[in-house]
């Protein structure tokens, strides 16, 4: 696996979604990683750049769960230098090296490259570790965040420029949230209506 030294929002993001896949978060829906086939379209889906052909295996998996609790509890922690030594860790387990090489409009570009052998576990965790290196070096720790719905136990690390994101889940966890929100708004007005029809005064 070649990973660009520079652009850490790939790694970052793919730690926000692996840490997300777990039935912890996703309560209604369940474990996302069921097999290994599960893990195979979860790579595909995040574009990770393993070799090509490549096909989990069951043992892969039952390494890719044990790093995806690995980057929970770095993501937990409040130390910036234990989730930078914790990070630094993650890059060196596949024996990552830095490339230079030119990319395709010729330009000369840094890289890390992990060794042939290396496991898919083992490039996740250096894709991940750089992920977290780069957020920490680029923007702060303060870009790793809980999720703000009160229903979620999701995490993620916020790359925006603006850097607002308040969901791990944006699609899901705003909606429901906003969904919840507007549910009360409707039976506080109903309440009202059916008080000011009976002339009560609204509760509240």
């Amino acid at each position: 696996m070649k990973i660009h030294f520079s652009d850490y929002t790939l790694g970052a993001g793919v730690v926000t979604a692996l840490v997300n896949t777990s039935a912890l978060v996703r309560r209604s829906t369940g474990e996302m990683l069921v097999d290994a086939s599960a893990l195979g379209r979860f790579l595909s889906e995040h574009d990770v750049p393993l070799t090509q052909g490549v096909k989990p295996t069951a043992e892969d998996l039952e390494q890719v769960l044990v790093l995806r609790w690995e980057l929970r509890r770095i993501l937990e922690t409040t130390d910036e230098d234990h989730v930078a030594e914790a990070a630094n860790a993650l890059v060196g387990q596949a024996g990552a090296s830095p490339l230079l090489t030119r990319d395709t409009d010729g330009h000369w570009q840094w890289y890390l490259a992990t060794e042939p052998h290396a496991s898919l576990a083992e490039e996740l965790a250096t894709l991940s570790g750089t992920g977290l290196l780069g957020v920490l070096r680029a923007l702060s720790y303060d870009r790793v965040r809980h999720c703000a719905s009160p229903v979620c136990d999701g995490m993620f690390i916020d790359t925006s420029k603006a850097g607002r994101r308040r969901y791990c889940m944006p699609d899901l966890c705003g909606n429901r949230l906003n969904v919840a929100n507007h549910r009360v708004r409707r039976l506080k007005n109903a309440q009202g209506s059916s008080a000011r029809s009976k002339g009560e005064e609204p509760s509240g």
